[in-house]
């Protein structure tokens, strides 16, 4: 996800929020991976936003995108400069309104913002896990997030929502618990990865296991692998954007300056930009969790049937109504990925919606303010609350 998001602090917002925590399997009950592997104790940091009303039919679920965390919308303190990641959408009165609905949010397995991941202390040894953290997939992400909404008393979601990655595991969701998920919305998602995204991720990766502080994953305590992290997600964040957004935000401007450098500083405005970028990101990421959440979301796969992977995805069994939303210049998940999402189902027979919106901006367009797309989330979670 982006960081130049803007954010409007004025006008309606959840205030002021708390991260919370669920721990579960407690050896000897440790959940069991699609790996075949078995983890536990796992913890899982979790928000809420609004209230269950008494039948506890109005939960919703947001699931976040690669980078993402539970901090969804609000603030932690009066004095945060920055709101949650989707707070344009999330809050009193707006598309996820949170006067209507009980909205949860959390930290996916894997992660570094709270939930277990490889950064976590491993209780066998009493260090980080690092490389000894078992593979996770999208799979396992929603298998501990059926957990958290176990113990939160949750038996039926009215709607299961994300975006990027978060809209991939809003699919899992409908294939692991079909008869859970009443309503889906899945925006700027895929199937499967394509090629050219995998070898993104795949370069990405490569950026952090070069980096000589890496050190197999053991730098804990020590130096940490910043710089290809940093080189990590300016890869990645280029993919987020697109040829226009780049051209209107940067250009070929230069930066602080009348003439080129001759030399390798950051002459222009979008090197400079995309340095800004990775230097920020090191500062809240763990270079492991990007490993670990980049080859979960490439082992993703909706249309494998019988090949080698860890399940086998069918949407058949679900009955919940979906919207499937991409945007126009999405070159990530371009919007014939999302018309392949929606002939699927429709081949198994769901009932599915589909609308691609005019956006400028890239793969990241679904963060951004949008009055069209409010209004397309807050009709679809209308109808659903309505559905019989």
């Amino acid at each position: 996800m982006s960081e130049y998001i803007t954010h409007d602090r004025t006008g309606k917002s959840v205030g002021i929020v708390e991260k919370k925590y669920y721990t579960f399997a407690h050896p000897p009950d440790e959940m069991p991976l699609d790996s075949g592997n078995r983890l536990g104790p796992i913890t899982l940091a979790y928000e809420t936003f609004g209230k269950l009303n008494a039948d506890r039919s109005n939960a919703l679920l947001v699931l976040h995108a690669l980078t993402g965390d539970s901090h969804v919308a609000g603030y932690y303190t009066e004095t945060d400069e920055r709101p949650g990641w989707w707070d344009n959408m999330v809050g009193p009165g707006k598309g996820i309104d949170t006067d209507r609905y009980f909205v949860i949010c959390s930290n996916v397995l894997g992660g570094c913002m709270g939930s277990t991941g490889p950064s976590s202390i491993d209780p066998e040894i009493g260090s980080p896990y690092g490389l000894r953290f078992p593979v996770v997939t999208l799979g396992d992400m929603v298998r501990a997030q059926k957990k958290l909404l176990d113990h939160l008393g949750i038996q039926r979601l009215l709607c299961v929502i994300g975006g990027s990655m978060g809209g991939m595991q809003v699919l899992q969701w409908c294939i692991q618990y079909p008869d859970m998920v009443k309503s889906a919305i899945a925006l700027a998602a895929t199937m499967r990865h394509s090629a050219l995204a995998i070898a993104f991720n795949e370069t990405a990766r490569q950026a952090i296991i070069a980096d000589p502080n890496w050190n197999k994953g053991n730098y804990y305590g020590g130096k940490k692998p910043d710089v290809g992290l940093a080189v990590a997600r300016m890869i990645g964040h280029i993919t987020y954007l697109s040829d226009e957004a780049m051209r209107q935000k940067f250009g070929r401007r230069l930066q602080d300056k009348t003439d080129f450098s001759f030399s390798f500083d950051a002459d222009f405005q979008v090197e400079s930009y995309l340095h800004y970028q990775g230097a920020k990101f090191v500062e809240r990421f763990d270079a492991n969790s990007f490993l670990y959440i980049t080859k979960a979301a490439d082992y993703f796969d909706l249309t494998r049937q019988n090949g080698v992977g860890p399940a086998v995805n069918d949407l058949s069994a679900t009955r919940a109504r979906f919207l499937i939303v991409s945007f126009t210049s999405d070159w990530l998940y371009p919007t014939y990925q999302s018309r392949e999402m929606v002939t699927t189902m429709k081949k198994n027979g769901l009932d599915v919606s589909f609308c691609e919106v005019d956006a400028q901006w890239g793969h990241d367009a679904f963060l951004l303010p949008s009055d069209r797309l409010s209004g397309l989330i807050a009709g679809f979670i209308e109808s659903a609350t309505h559905d019989q």
